[in-house]
């Protein structure tokens, strides 16, 4: 064995930090770390599943629970088989929490469920990734009607622009060749700091004060914060990507308002249309929900015609799951079978976007970075591969795409 076993369940912020979390238990060779994702009520269950499989398979190693299911329930995972321990979010990044004496003390549901949230740190994944994500906000101070997440994260806290330069400047001193900035709402960075930067701000400074870094990636962004710095880069920094995915989560008015969104329809596409005047071939995805409560059949329409419309060529597209303890989870429901078709559909719409765009790159000079000996992903985020020849992991290449499969681009070296 070789330290704490890391099951992860959630978001990309869970995975990576599960990824700091690996390094901190590296001497618990006989613990399981399940960190759980309190999204959905699926996320919890497959949580449950999976901490009842570890201790069948293995009832001597000890199970710790944390993430954000841990954290808004605890009492729920304590009572679970082989469950030793289940510790919130403000201790698991913690060393002191991973000691052999921490671990042996009994979890207290009260220090839980009041301790204060954990300032925000810059963490990044570990070494082996060519592609660094680094965390620059932690929390949310928004209340969507659908999602729990604040109750888990707490309200939204910043990294100082000095750390995450710091740290930026290790990732790319360790050979990585892009960092994207991400956190739980990282358009919300910055408004809890002295004079309340934006996150524009936080770019424009990375980028200048890392000559270095090639390439700066945004992860999912609110559509009611784009800041003028953050167009400013979209425009005249070819190292800024050209790649934005918005948290739109659906294309109705009153589906919004009943979400409690902060943006309209009419916001999203002046948003849209204005990125694609500064960067004409950028990529654009969305986050959506099908059959959210109360959505009627003209409303998921506007959804899907909105997706055609604006040709969004990457959508990560989820039927709404009811989460106990949300405003919508007392909203009327719309029938599952209903909201599945409604996310095959927008997925359909979705794939014949994503085929047009990526037909829409051969013939193209592409800038990619390489994940393997012949594939890669370009700029725009379009997956690619080299129709001859190999290339060493984590390289950059300047690639002529000339044809396309299902895959996505073929191109050779240019």
């Amino acid at each position: 064995m070789s330290g704490a076993k890391l099951l992860t369940f959630g978001c990309r912020l869970n995975l990576h930090e599960s990824e700091r979390m690996q390094a901190l238990t590296g001497h618990l060779d006989d613990v399981v770390v399940v960190n759980t994702c309190a999204v959905t009520t699926s996320a919890e269950r497959q949580a449950r599943q999976a901490i009842r499989r570890a201790h069948r398979e293995d009832p001597s190693r000890r199970i710790v629970v944390t993430g954000c299911a841990a954290q808004i329930a605890p009492q729920n995972w304590r009572s679970l088989p082989g469950v030793a321990q289940v510790m919130g979010n403000a201790e698991k990044l913690d060393a002191a929490s991973w000691s052999e004496h921490a671990l042996k003390q009994e979890s207290r549901v009260a220090d839980i469920l009041s301790a204060p949230p954990a300032p925000a740190s810059p963490v990044a994944e570990a070494g082996g990734h060519v592609r660094a994500l680094l965390q620059v906000q932690q929390g949310c101070d928004h209340r969507c009607t659908f999602c729990i997440i604040p109750y888990g994260r707490g309200a939204s806290r910043s990294v100082p622009v000095a750390d995450v330069i710091a740290r930026a400047r290790q990732l790319v001193a360790a050979g990585h060749h892009e960092i994207v900035l991400t956190g739980v709402d990282i358009a919300s960075w910055g408004r809890d700091l002295d004079g309340t930067p934006a996150l524009g701000t936080l770019c424009r400074a990375v980028l200048e004060a890392v000559p270095d870094l090639p390439r700066l990636r945004l992860s999912s962004l609110d559509p009611a914060s784009v800041d003028r710095d953050l167009w400013f880069l979209l425009a005249e920094e070819p190292r800024f990507l050209p790649h934005l995915h918005l948290s739109l989560q659906a294309a109705s008015d009153m589906v919004l308002k009943r979400m409690k969104r902060r943006h309209s329809v009419r916001d999203a596409a002046a948003l849209i249309e204005k990125a694609r005047v500064l960067r004409p071939d950028i990529a654009i995805g969305a986050d959506l929900i099908a059959g959210f409560p109360t959505e009627t059949e003209a409303q998921a329409q506007e959804t899907l015609d909105f997706v055609t419309r604006h040709k969004l060529p990457y959508l990560h597209v989820f039927p709404y799951s009811e989460r106990p303890g949300t405003p919508a989870a007392r909203m009327p429901s719309v029938p599952n079978a209903q909201r599945q078709a409604r996310a095959a559909a927008l997925r359909e719409a979705g794939e014949a976007n994503r085929l047009a765009y990526w037909q829409g790159m051969v013939g193209r000079d592409l800038d990619v970075l390489m994940e393997g000996a012949e594939r890669g992903h370009s700029a725009h985020f379009v997956p690619v591969r080299l129709s001859k020849g190999q290339a060493e992991r984590g390289t950059r290449l300047a690639l002529r795409a000339h044809t396309l499969d299902e895959a996505g681009l073929v191109a050779e070296i240019n």
